[in-house]
């Protein structure tokens, strides 16, 4: 038999939830059968998977010890120091993602991610210690393409992930992109609607201008800031979040993203000499409709990355 109390890390998510993400190696089927039979019990009792965890709480364990002797995971130790933090407090941790970075490690960046970075960080700051924690990890909010650099949020505790995650689920979270498009577009503001369709085995997105079967909506609004020669330097907010929204949604009027090698102009890139889009995800803004808890405080504040990149080609001097 053995207890494990429920910090405030773990509190606020169902048993079975809980469960999962700290008994990695035990099947599911056993676990909703020790749940049935009491040999897992919440506070003394009988208890159901669907039951959500509080602070304080004990749950009471009969099970086989060779689940609780998994191996300790280190290997965000592997990955890089290097972290551009742009704004930090006790909750969340603002990172500005350089280009060629992945956000989330796959199969072909297991050892080296932007998540694994800021898991690195906190742990070497002493502000998260995996053997403190039944289940969670320090997470990344929200995502950028590998190579679009830019404004990831970063969140340190449970409840700070919840609250943002919701935040950006609700549209509270503004997210506003600087780029690069070719030509000068007749109309200099706009708001695009289009449906998105998504190819899952190379990974891109055809536009349509109306609905069809499986497509989505997608609303991107776009402002020219500057033209110079042959190209336009553009704000973009996002409306909703699509698979490669921006790129495709400018490629598609005929304005894509200079660098883009995917939907752009190659005789373009090539003559700027770029590999990779000239896309930023340069402001973010915390514009909460409703209450955000212990994060009310970010309301109204809003974080911009000064002096981006490609903003070189339109300097009076360039």
């Amino acid at each position: 038999m053995r207890n494990i109390k429920i910090e405030k890390n773990d509190s606020g998510q169902r048993l079975d939830k809980f469960l999962s993400k700290r008994f990695k190696t035990m099947p599911k089927s056993l676990m909703y059968k020790y749940i049935r039979t009491k040999y897992i019990k919440l506070n003394g009792k009988k208890t159901t998977p669907q039951v959500f965890l509080n602070y304080g709480d004990i749950l009471t364990l009969y099970i086989k010890d060779e689940f609780f002797e998994e191996q300790k995971n280190y290997d965000f130790l592997k990955a890089g120091k290097n972290l551009n933090i742009i704004y930090e407090d006790k909750n969340i941790v603002l990172i500005e993602k350089e280009a060629g970075v992945i956000v989330h490690q796959d199969k072909n960046f297991e050892s080296d991610a932007l998540n694994l970075r800021l898991i690195r960080y906190l742990y070497e700051k002493g502000e998260y210690n995996p053997d403190d924690e039944a289940s969670f990890v320090p997470a990344l909010c929200n995502r950028i393409d590998r190579n679009t650099a830019g404004l990831v949020i970063g969140a340190k505790n449970a409840k700070a992930l919840r609250i943002i995650n919701q935040k950006i689920k609700n549209r509270e979270i503004e997210k506003y992109y600087l780029c690069i498009i070719k030509g000068n577009p007749k109309k200099k503001s706009a708001v695009l609607t289009s449906y998105l369709i998504k190819n899952e085995k190379n990974n891109t997105v055809k536009l349509y201008d109306k609905e069809l079967e499986n497509s989505k909506k997608t609303i991107t609004e776009y402002k020219v800031l500057d033209t110079k020669n042959d190209i336009s330097l553009c704000e973009v907010f996002l409306h909703t979040g699509r698979t490669h929204q921006i790129r495709a949604q400018m490629s598609h009027i005929g304005h894509p993203l200079l660098g883009d090698e995917k939907y752009g102009d190659s005789r373009l890139n090539k003559k700027y000499k770029l590999t990779h889009q000239a896309l930023y995800s340069y402001k973010l803004k915390f514009n909460f409709k409703t209450d955000a808890g212990e994060l009310e405080y970010l309301n109204g504040k809003t974080f911009i990355v000064n002096n981006v990149w490609f903003t070189k080609y339109f300097n009076a001097e360039s």
